[in-house]
């Protein structure tokens, strides 16, 4: 008999982003609960691509840019399906694409090197413990590591915090999967994942 943790493994598809799966990305961020912190409702995963005041960023405006994003191939990542509902995403794209993170904070201590930043999931909360996480981050490794990169990067938060709270991954799942401390900040650490 197969334990829960397999069933689930069996039963969710991650695939990545694409044109032809924008109507799933939306409808998932349309129909998301965010039970813990209401005003992420509006971020639609856009957050890290604006440059501008984040007070003036509105649910509208942020679904409006995503969709533009997606279709011009500036929005990355990975949806997680059960059946032919998106349950869970993973937003992992090329360093440079992350404006509003580059802006905040002093990352590239190595402009040559190409990096491929992990910044977000967001599993929802009826899915949440199956394992999901997991098998986004092992499809960003598997299809990264043949992309040109040089590195895998992520910003798991420090101390403990909720599942919603805790959307950058805990700093274990990235451990477990190769990653090391490249530098820490007050509240985050900058994890990295050398690529062959």
């Amino acid at each position: 008999m197969m334990s829960g943790e397999q069933i689930t493994a069996m039963a969710i598809e991650v695939r990545p982003l694409t044109k032809e799966l924008r109507e799933a990305y939306l409808s998932f961020f349309d129909n998301m609960v965010f039970e813990e912190n209401p005003d992420r409702a509006k971020c639609y995963c856009y957050d890290y691509h604006f440059t501008g005041d984040v007070e003036s960023c509105t649910r509208e405006t942020s679904r409006a840019a995503v969709k533009e994003l997606i279709g011009e191939g500036g929005l990355t990542g990975y949806l997680a399906f059960s059946g032919d509902l998106p349950v869970g995403w993973c937003n992992a794209n090329d360093r440079s694409n992350y404006q509003r993170r580059l802006k905040d904070y002093d990352y590239v201590d190595d402009p040559e090197a190409r990096v491929c930043s992990i910044v977000c999931f967001l599993i929802h909360p009826d899915h949440r413990r199956q394992g999901i996480a997991l098998q986004l981050l092992e499809q960003v490794i598997e299809d990264r590591s043949t992309g040109g990169y040089d590195y895998l990067e992520a910003y798991p938060r420090k101390g403990s915090a909720s599942e919603e709270g805790g959307f950058k991954g805990p700093l274990a799942l990235y451990q477990r999967h190769g990653f090391k401390v490249h530098k820490e900040n007050d509240d985050h650490y900058v994890v990295r994942r050398a690529m062959p």
